[in-house]
């Protein structure tokens, strides 16, 4: 994540760069600074799962209590000192970051891997050292801190290039993460969440000028060096023989530092020295070998640059439009130029972005006085929507999903309007064990019946829309390209309503044809009458344990007695009191595939989404307090077969997720 080698560079050779500093110091001396004004910190969300997800029995997950209590306690401790919490999910993978994250998923396979062959070996847990981000723990927080009324927003690209606008804009305290892209973005000071202390407040700040000093650059020059070493965009490998070329001409080696620390001091000697005697007269493939990378190379840079900054190594506008595998890549930073990819009909169809410099080429990223991520506006669409190819054409309708996304409220409805393609990342699933299929396979044919009702045509029409690209994450997917996955055509009593009638008609009636939409999206609407005749906090667990058991035919009596025995009985159980539970006996099956039941939340919570207008859940119905049959011990209760813990962990995620909304079952 970031720029490669520079984390550990900084903090070996570079101690210096890292000061500690007090976050209620900074507000005191922010408020003194600035009167009137609120000090705001915005939050990488996803940098920091990890530090809000404690508990030790991490590989069966399903601690909803516990993590609910740790999100509220780190929103009270900033509330207490007078600092107000801006979260950012990431929304969207950019097409020029897929290849980075398919590395990076293959990657988790490996390590998914070594965690089942430890559990194996040893009957036992694996310790924090081996430690995996349960699945769906991102569309779990989202909700918690929205409950929690928390301003929480979902980018509409890369959410780090969002955080660091967002920040340089509303002129904020700092940025929360732990990613070394902040160090690279001339923006409000980046904080390091991982040596956050939320007993004293103190954490580490660090410093891109004094990371400057030690490299002898320019905070101008920072963005050319990420690109350079290597980062999300320019893969380490494509500077490879001219890092080496910096590294031999290096007279100042550092005995001190390691050989990736005194490359990133080669490359930054050579910019201080040799490039930047030609800056201003030369352009940037004059002096490097940029070769046919240089579109690539020139995104790269552009994308570290926010709304009003100019990089001073652009010069001079292309004369002409240069083509990267078949897409002409954008040479402007401004995010609301950015375009979608459409579904591809036409393996040879292109798409032209703008060039987007002014006349001396000094690559300016228009200054947004208003922008999408400030003051999101649910009925302006902004300028990026008006330019993208999207497989829905409905403008109000795109409108409608374009804003709940933004909002966090939505979960890839707005991915498969706009582009017509999704992603679901690993999950702790056995590659070895085909006993339970995995949860791409389960829950395909909910996604197929959700793709139907979001691009087919809609009034009961026989068109059910085009494939949809998915790039999910399973047992011997190589993830070299997505899978084309077809709509279903959904059966419903007087025709498949169209979206314009279940998100924005206050016609009477219109709420039973949701129900009907959404029993249908599972395949359950001959269920109907038997739904709704049990009690209604137990109706969506009803519905999904229907469709597991029929999609699942390895599942069996004794499973579903588990479910309903976690449903029944941990009622009114406190936290504390779950958290000791421990288990008697352990067994490889414990553990395997348990993120499939979680899994479940992300396309139960989905499935709900087109038919209830992506309304936001309120707190009341979020509230762990009122859903006291969603709680699951931190470990299985003793009175429970180990072998039916990693099925009954799904309980957690299917209930939160059906039962989020104001309409329900």
């Amino acid at each position: 994540m970031g720029v490669r080698g520079l984390h550990g560079f900084v903090a070996s050779s570079c101690p210096h760069v890292c000061t500690v500093v007090n976050f209620k110091e900074l507000a005191e001396r922010h408020r003194s600074q600035h009167p009137g004004g609120t000090p705001t910190i915005v939050v990488d969300a996803m940098c920091c799962l990890r530090y809000w997800y404690t508990p030790e029995s991490w590989v069966c997950g399903g601690q909803w209590r516990e993590y609910y209590s740790s999100l509220r306690e780190f929103v009270r401790t900033f509330t207490a000192v007078g600092i107000k919490l801006i979260f950012f999910f990431d929304g969207m993978v950019e097409q020029s970051k897929r290849d980075e994250w398919v590395k990076r998923r293959l990657k988790n396979n490996r390590e998914i891997a070594k965690i089942f062959h430890y559990i194996k070996s040893r009957r036992e847990q694996p310790g924090r050292n081996m430690f995996f981000i349960p699945s769906g723990l991102a569309i779990f927080t989202r909700f918690a801190l929205k409950a929690l009324g928390q301003e929480t927003l979902c980018s509409l690209q890369e959410a780090d290039y969002e955080v660091a606008s967002y920040g340089f804009q509303n002129n904020c305290l700092g940025i929360l993460g732990e990613d070394t892209d902040y160090l690279i973005y001339d923006t409000c000071p980046y904080f390091s969440i991982s040596e956050l202390s939320l007993d004293s407040l103190d954490t580490v700040m660090l410093c891109r000028e004094k990371l400057c000093q030690s490299l002898g650059l320019h905070l101008a020059d920072l963005p050319l060096l990420a690109c350079l070493l290597g980062n999300d965009v320019i893969p380490e490998g494509m500077f490879e023989s001219f890092r080496y070329k910096c590294l031999t001409s290096y007279a100042s080696v550092r005995e001190s530092c390691d050989r990736k620390g005194n490359v990133i001091l080669a490359v930054a000697e050579h910019i201080s020295k040799v490039l930047r005697l030609h800056q201003g007269e030369k352009k940037l493939e004059e002096m490097l070998p940029l070769g046919p990378n240089k579109a690539l190379f020139y995104k790269g840079v552009a994308s570290y640059l926010l709304p009003g900054q100019k990089s001073p190594w652009f010069i001079q506008k292309p004369e002409d439009v240069v083509t990267l595998d078949k897409q002409v890549l954008s040479m402007s930073s401004d995010p609301e130029s950015k375009q979608e990819f459409p579904v591809c009909m036409d393996s040879e169809s292109k798409q032209k972005l703008p060039v987007g410099t002014d006349p001396e080429f000094n690559l300016e990223a228009p200054m947004c006085t208003n922008t999408e991520v400030k003051q999101e506006d649910p009925v302006n669409v902004g300028p990026e929507a008006k330019h993208q190819v999207t497989v829905v054409l409905d403008p109000e309708i795109l409108k409608v999903a374009r804003a709940q996304h933004v909002q966090a409220e939505s979960y890839l409805v707005y991915s498969v309007m706009s582009s017509g393609e999704v992603e679901c990342s690993n999950s702790l699933e056995d590659a070895t064990d085909q006993a339970l299929p995995s949860q791409a396979f389960v829950y395909r044919p909910v996604r197929q019946r959700v793709y139907s009702l979001l691009l087919g045509g809609g009034g009961g029409g026989s068109s059910t829309g085009p494939a949809v690209k998915e790039w999910f994450v399973y047992s011997g997917n190589p993830l070299r390209q997505p899978d084309l996955v077809r709509p279903l055509q959904m059966n419903i009593p007087g025709g498949t309503p169209s979206l314009r009638q279940l998100w924005l008609s206050q016609e009477p009636g219109i709420q039973a044809q949701r129900l009907d939409t959404l029993l249908a999206c599972f395949d359950l609407s001959s269920s109907r009458e038997e739904l709704q005749a049990v009690e209604r906090p137990f109706q969506a667990l009803c519905c999904l344990l229907v469709y597991l058991f029929v999609q699942v035919d390895t599942l069996c009596l004794e499973d579903l007695h588990a479910f309903i025995a976690q449903a029944l009985c941990l009622q009114g159980k406190p936290t504390m009191e779950l958290a000791d539970l421990q288990v008697k006996h352990k067994s490889d099956l414990g553990w395997e595939q348990t993120a499939q039941r979680r899994a479940a939340f992300c396309f139960a919570r989905w499935g709900q989404e087109p038919r209830n207008k992506c309304l936001p859940a309120q707190a009341s119905e979020f509230s762990p307090q009122r859903r006291p049959f969603m709680e699951a011990p931190c470990s299985p209760g003793p009175a429970l077969p180990w072998r039916l813990v990693r099925r009954k962990r799904l309980l957690d995620v299917l209930l939160l997720g059906s039962l989020l909304n104001q309409t329900s079952i």
